[in-house]
């Protein structure tokens, strides 16, 4: 049997048992195992399946929670699918609203956008520096990205973010290097932002460009936990700095990566003024980082 068949069997299973997706997640916290939402839709739409050994240990608890017979689910997957260590192309792209809590809103934002050339640019490189406050609000944003041309033509960048608080003002996009502002949807009651950055002339195939641009917030600022960039294709470096302000430290920090259909993997980093992570040849998936304010150091959010 192979994937259509498994996601038949979960969705089988998750109906006979009653519980919702929300549910199941977090029994399987409690279980010391960490699968995103997403991936459990995904896994039950048949979009993709588990095959890396923390998502095949994962399908063993998931047995347990739906309360069916042991190998139930392990038993509908088919062989695996061979995988590079690093893939410019991915067979089974994810949907450009991948990873995003709420796929709708944010596959209607896009919708207003041109997102053809998305899947013929090649992630070289990402880097991503984001600037918190002294009163725990994200300042800024500073991205730079290398990509390469796959095909003739290529000519704009889709940049798209969220913020988890829908009452706040979404911030300002500023081009800053090889790039102009094209089209853009703010669509605040969602909390989103899509925007092209237009380059300064279309690529040709095997041709390269450097972009710089920076989302600005402003007052009152959205309190900062935590950051991730998405990556539905892969990207060969991604770099991510977390700047503090040094007066005003969190007390824990911890970096995060989870894989397209994998299982959450995180790690406590040392806290700093200044903290960053590098990744190689990641994705698709997500990578980030998550912080905690201790009661000594508790900002106030949204003041200055």
């Amino acid at each position: 049997m192979g994937e259509r068949e498994f996601a038949e069997v979960l969705r089988a299973a998750i109906q006979a048992r009653g519980l919702g997706l929300e549910r199941i997640r977090e029994r399987l916290l409690v279980q010391g195992v960490s699968v995103s939402m997403a991936t459990l839709s995904y896994w039950q739409s048949g979009r993709s399946r588990p095959e890396r050994r923390d998502s095949l240990a994962a399908v063993v608890l998931l047995e347990e929670v739906l309360e069916v017979p042991a190998g139930t689910l392990s038993a509908s997957l088919g062989p695996p699918r061979p995988r590079g260590r690093w893939l410019s192309t991915v067979p089974d792209r994810p949907d450009v609203a991948a990873y995003w809590p709420r796929p709708g809103a944010v596959e209607a934002a896009v919708s207003e956008v041109d997102i053809r050339w998305d899947e013929r640019l090649t992630r070289i490189s990402q880097h991503d520096r984001v600037f918190i406050g002294a009163d725990g609000g994200e300042r800024s944003y500073h991205s730079r990205q290398v990509l390469r041309a796959e095909a003739d033509g290529p000519d704009r960048w889709v940049v798209i973010m969220h913020l988890d608080e829908h009452d706040r003002p979404l911030p300002d996009i500023w081009p800053l290097r090889h790039c102009s502002l094209g089209r853009t949807v703010r669509r605040p009651e969602d909390g989103l932002l899509v925007a092209e950055l237009l380059f300064d002339h279309p690529l040709r195939k095997g041709e390269t460009v450097i972009t710089e641009h920076e989302l600005v917030n402003v007052a009152p600022y959205p309190p900062a936990t935590n950051y991730e960039r998405k990556f539905r294709l892969p990207v060969r470096e991604f770099v991510l700095e977390i700047c503090f302000d040094p007066d005003v430290l969190p007390a824990t920090c911890t970096a995060f990566s989870q894989l397209d259909d994998g299982v959450e993997q995180s790690r406590l980093v040392e806290v700093a003024s200044e903290v960053h992570d590098v990744v190689l040849n990641f994705g698709p998936g997500r990578h980030g980082f998550r912080w905690e304010w201790g009661q000594h150091n508790l900002p106030v959010f949204g003041r200055e």
